[in-house]
Formats: C-alpha cells, structure tokens, sequence
C-alpha cells in the first residue's frame, strides 16, 4: 500500500511540476510589479491550467497526508530507544583482524612512535 502511495505521490509531483511550468508568466518576479492582473488581484480568470495545477496540488496534499497516516501506523507505537541493543553473534565480539601482508594497511617500517612528528 505504501509503495502504491509512493509512486502517486511522485507522479502527481512530476505532474505538478509539469503543470506549472507550462503557464504563462504575469510578469514580476514574485508578484512584484507586473501591472493589472496577478497575484495581487481580487479576482482573476480561472484559467484551464489553473483549475488542473489545483486539482494536482490538493491531490498532492492528500497523498502527503496519506503517506504520513501510512507510515505512522506502520511504526506501531514503538521508537528506535525502546529496541533492544544490538549484539555480535557468539564468538564475533571484535572486529576481524585484516591479514598482514594485506594492501589496505600502510606499509610498517618498526615499532616506532605512530604521531607525526611536531613542527616547533
């Protein structure tokens, strides 16, 4: 169900995008300036692609909201604290050692001290 939501949402959101793209700028950057007709206005004309780029955005909304419902149910009233803490598997309480001829590790050249020399 979540993955069936999930694909929806992404197709209404490349849809959305699409949609408001292919309309027809009023001018201004952001309602400024641009003369009559806009943003600004008390009543504009209800274009084709205005009445579609609503329809997508409040199925958009809805699909957000559905996946949020979605994934909460699906938490099932436990958080990440209340787990367990994670534990090796019997005899793998360290970290393997690598070989030692393995070309991962710098050469060694002795036992000498591991710091960079200090610059005074």
């Amino acid at each position: 169900m979540e993955n069936v939501l999930l694909v929806i949402h992404l197709i209404l959101a490349l849809c959305l995008i699409g949609v408001v793209l292919l309309q027809r700028s009023e001018g201004g950057g952001l309602g400024i300036g641009g003369g009559g007709g806009g943003v600004m206005t008390g009543r504009s004309a209800a274009t084709a692609l205005g009445k579609v780029t609503w329809l997508f955005a409040i199925a958009f909304f809805c699909t957000s909201i559905a996946l949020t419902v979605v994934a909460a149910r699906n938490s099932a009233d436990r958080s990440v604290t209340d787990l367990p803490p994670a534990t090796a598997p019997a005899g793998q309480e360290d970290a393997p050692a690598l070989p030692a001829g393995s070309d991962l590790l710098p050469p060694v050249t002795g036992d000498g001290d591991l710091t960079p020399p200090r610059a005074d």
